[in-house]
């Protein structure tokens, strides 16, 4: 209910204001009904087509939906709302395998290639007016693109790959558009996509990526931009086939002017080849991250696409941060060179953990999902209970509530953590965890 919290305001970005600020601070919850138009427009003395144009700002920044007779009321998970405050609290004592964090252990020492990046800033120092790239890392970077199959075009960075999901939808849709993310997906996308002001439409996945009939019914429905995870999806692990990438092209090629996002975060730590859909629409991009071989912290991705997507994303790049630092840039050229990740055994490494952590669980009768990376997904049938009797078993795990829509419950457990003694322990305890209890929901 909207209890005693009044809404104030004269202009509708003061009236969308004081909700939006009423949702952060917890004041309006989720599910919470707004006063209909004309009676808040009565009560503030303002004309019914100042709150209308207000509502309209909130449904657009995705703080609010109209659910006809129900009328208009606080999202269930409002942009100002993120799902990475779903997160269990970690009690004393307990394993945390919820964090979604490459093991440290693979990550390569940054040191040396720091100092040797500063080096040459010294002797080189970067000033305003020079290019936003590295030469070298977009050379290495391009290489690396075409060895994989992508489509020639320029490249740019960005810090992080969310950074460059960001750029890349303001730089083609605008307030209201649909975008078809997939469900379950990455709780940071799910936020960015509602906080850009624009619409999700979930798309089912299966352990071979996006399933080419959901994603066609969401490019029917009018969405004008697909975000795919190629290799290592978050949560569930999935990687793109070759046989699912044909099917998936076939269905954009019927879709020639819809925005291809492809994120391919699991360049470096994934032993799968990549099936680029890149090409399929005219504009196009494919970003890859370092965050996860080479440590979260470094915040840079690289990123390839058409030229006009590609030039929107540096010129709107220019007017704000400029560019990402070159020192940085330089560091990560450094680490290139010197192979400082050996992929292959880092894929190896994470696909032990995760295999072994299947199969145990398989042996004990549960299902789980975890083609690629360092993540497994359980479907579970309460998810509430699932994660309170693991927390009680002094098991850490991510609810699936932030990483779903429309798709059933589950919990994910990042493995990167575990070592070889622990996958019985864990599977003991999801096993006991998953099976009959009270029926609860977390929602």
């Amino acid at each position: 209910m909207l209890g005693e919290y009044l809404i104030t305001g004269r202009r509708a970005s003061e009236i969308a204001g004081a909700v939006e600020r009423a949702v952060g601070s917890g004041a309006l919850e989720p599910g919470d009904p707004l006063p209909p138009m004309r009676e808040l427009a009565q009560q503030l003395g303002v004309n019914p087509n100042t709150v209308a144009a207000a509502y309209r700002t909130l449904r657009e920044r995705g703080v609010v939906e109209t659910a006809g007779r129900r009328g208009t009321r606080v999202r269930a998970r409002p942009a100002t709302t993120a799902r990475e405050g779903m997160r269990v609290d970690v009690p004393s004592g307990a394993r945390d395998v919820s964090t979604g964090n490459p093991d440290p252990a693979l990550l390569p020492v940054l040191g040396a290639a720091f100092a040797a990046a500063a080096a040459q800033g010294d002797a080189h120092p970067v000033l305003y007016g020079d290019e936003a790239t590295e030469p070298e890392l977009a050379r290495q970077a391009r290489a690396a693109f075409d060895a994989d199959g992508v489509p020639a075009g320029p490249i740019a960075v960005t810090a992080g790959s969310l950074d460059a999901v960001e750029r890349v939808l303001t730089a083609h849709l605008r307030s209201g558009d649909r975008v078809a993310v997939e469900d379950p997906g990455w709780h940071a996308l799910l936020d960015l996509v509602p906080a850009l002001g624009l619409r999700p439409v979930p798309v089912r996945v299966d352990d071979e990526g996006p399933l080419p009939a959901e994603t066609e019914r969401a490019l029917r429905e009018g969405a004008r931009a697909v975000v795919v995870t190629d290799r290592a999806q978050n949560p569930t692990g999935a990687a793109v086939t070759a046989a699912r990438a044909r099917e998936l092209r076939a269905v954009l090629d019927a879709h020639p002017g819809v925005l291809l996002i492809e994120d391919d975060h699991g360049h470096g730590i994934v032993d799968l080849p990549l099936n680029p859909l890149a090409g399929a629409t005219e504009s196009w991009v494919i970003v890859r991250s370092v965050a996860k071989a080479y440590g979260p912290d470094l915040r840079l991705a690289v990123l390839t696409g058409d030229a006009v997507t590609i030039d929107r994303v540096q010129g709107r790049q220019r007017l704000g941060p400029g560019w990402v630092s070159r020192l940085q840039q330089r560091a990560v050229v450094r680490l290139w060179e010197e192979r400082a990740v050996d992929a292959r055994a880092v894929s190896a490494a994470y696909g032990r953990r995760r295999s072994a952590l299947i199969a145990a669980l398989a042996e004990r009768g549960v299902a789980a999902h975890g083609r690629s990376g360092m993540n497994v997904w359980v479907p579970v049938r309460d998810e509430t209970s699932a994660v309170a009797r693991l927390l009680s078993a002094g098991w850490a795990v991510a609810p699936g509530a932030g990483f779903r829509m429309n798709t059933p419950p589950g919990v994910r457990i990042t493995v990167s953590g575990l070592t070889e003694d622990d996958i019985a322990a864990v599977a003991d305890a999801v096993a006991s965890a998953t099976g009959p209890g009270p029926a609860r929901r977390y929602d």
